[in-house]
């Protein structure tokens, strides 16, 4: 059993937080040193718990961006802890099956971080580019391999299966934050934290203004809980649907290979009759037959990923009550439509759900109000801003309420890392879906290449304002040497 620790722990603590006389833990890194006796304690509550653990960087969520964040700040030579409430890293990429990557359809908006993870894709033998429709295929399993590798060579320390349950702040900084392990509770004290929960969850424990759903309606975009197919025959339905039915919405060939429709758009999908019927028949109800997509998954033979079903609007994602109804009435959206695509589409005819996420899809659920607020009016202006740490021109995809904007070709937006912080708590930064904008606006800007992004950025700034005693919501990302920086504002 490993017993080393790459940040300094008390083997007493470790004792009593898991309540044996002998422990391990192996949380890797290219810096491991041996477990230190500190023997500090906190108190929570009416609790005494041992601080686990005393970093540079604690980065909270290992979704897209979080990973982006960990990596970045460690390689910056910060000592970085990651703590996530799952088993793998990737967040929906990984655990809520949400792939192929969406492109952000900005030209030159790969980040290295980005540049990086996509040719390790191609290393493993995953091609990520179809050469038609500019998104990022990728096969969950190997990205999660790689999310892995990339943080074990910068010497990233990993926490699995452990929640963000608190925060402790003093003088407008977080102090400590509350874990749950999988041996109780625990504290873990940092220079600089950053908020990757996605639901802005630290921020918000740590008094951050914050908003949650559309400013006019307070809902929020609705939830969808994807699922993975096999024993699919993909070139009987490939002939089916481009082929005899001449759908032309996905131009890209097997093996990549999409289908789709969503009723009551634009676009005039010819599925929708398809799924129509089935509402007719009684099959399928009419929220079921709303929306329906799936992608091939490149690397997984005869499997899809079932974009879908999209769950119904009137449950929240901010809602713990509401959100549960929504986990088991979506599961219920799921095997019908499953069972009616197995019965009528031709090519699922022996196909069966081999996987369902074990998480969600929310596009949207709480943001936080920070230094910058981004709006729509910086989507049609393409806004430029001197800290800009990204470039964006993904379509205003806010499904409910607003969809298929686009910028005019070569157009785009900037986000600055001003979106990012607050003037409320000075060693915050915040990445992903949850930074500072607008309802409308954030349908834009969060999908997983602008997130990573994101997160790629703020493991530089954090790293950058440790080594130059510059609170996090002080750094300016100009200031930042022109290499070290992962982008450089289009001006």
């Amino acid at each position: 059993m490993e017993r080393s620790f790459s940040i300094p722990i008390s083997r007493r603590d470790l004792f009593k937080l898991a309540g044996v006389t002998a422990v391990g833990i192996a949380l890797g890194g290219k810096n491991t040193v041996e477990a230190a006796e500190s023997g500090e304690t906190i108190k929570y509550g009416n609790k005494k718990i041992p601080v686990l653990c005393n970093v540079d960087v604690c980065i909270c969520g290992g979704g897209p961006a979080g990973t982006a964040a960990a990596v970045n700040a460690a390689k910056n030579g910060a000592k970085t802890l990651l703590i996530e409430r799952g088993i793998a890293l990737g967040g929906l990429g990984v655990l809520g099956c949400v792939y192929p990557f969406m492109d952000t359809h900005a030209p030159n908006s790969d980040t290295p971080y980005l540049v990086e993870l996509k040719s390790r894709l191609r290393a493993k033998g995953i091609e990520p580019f179809d050469g038609v429709t500019q998104q990022t295929w990728h096969n969950p399993e190997i990205l999660a391999e790689i999310h892995d590798e990339m943080c074990a060579e910068a010497g990233v320390n990993i926490l699995y299966q452990t929640v963000l349950v608190d925060s402790l702040t003093s003088g407008g900084k977080i102090s400590e934050v509350i874990i749950q392990t999988i041996a109780g509770l625990a504290a873990v004290k940092a220079k600089i934290f950053i908020d990757a929960t996605g639901d802005a969850y630290l921020s918000r424990c740590s008094g951050v203004d914050y908003e949650r759903g559309y400013e006019k309606t307070g809902n929020n975009q609705p939830l969808s809980f994807r699922f993975e197919m096999g024993g699919i025959d993909t070139e009987k339905l490939y002939q089916y649907v481009a082929i005899d039915l001449q759908e032309d919405w996905c131009k890209s060939k097997l093996p990549y290979f999409e289908i789709a429709e969503a009723m009551h758009r634009k676009q005039r999908y010819k599925l929708e009759e398809f799924m129509a019927r089935g509402v007719e028949t009684g099959e399928i109800t009419q929220d079921e037959a709303e929306y329906m997509q799936a992608y091939t998954i490149i690397g997984k033979n005869g499997v899809m990923s079932m974009n879908c079903p999209e769950i119904p609007v009137k449950f929240s994602a901010t809602d713990p009550i509401s959100y549960s109804k929504a986990v088991s009435f979506g599961r219920k959206m799921m095997r019908n439509i499953a069972r009616y695509l197995i019965k009528h589409l031709p090519g699922f005819e022996n196909a069966f759900i081999s996987r369902e996420a074990v998480m969600l899809g929310a596009r949207e659920s709480w943001r936080i109000k920070g230094k910058y607020y981004l709006v729509e009016d910086d989507y049609h202006n393409q806004s430029r801003f001197p800290d800009a740490v990204c470039r964006t021109a993904w379509f205003i995809d806010a499904h409910g309420e607003k969809v298929s904007e686009k910028l005019p070709a070569g157009g785009f937006y900037e986000i600055p890392y001003r979106s990012l912080i607050t003037d409320k708590i000075s060693n915050l930064i915040v990445v992903g879906r949850c930074i500072s904008a607008s309802f409308i606006l954030q349908a834009s800007m969060r999908i997983q290449p602008t997130c990573i992004s994101i997160g790629e950025a703020a493991g530089i700034a954090a790293a950058f304002g440790l080594q130059n005693g510059i609170d996090a919501n002080k750094v300016d990302w100009t200031l930042i040497p022109a290499h070290r920086r992962s982008y450089i504002s289009a001006g």
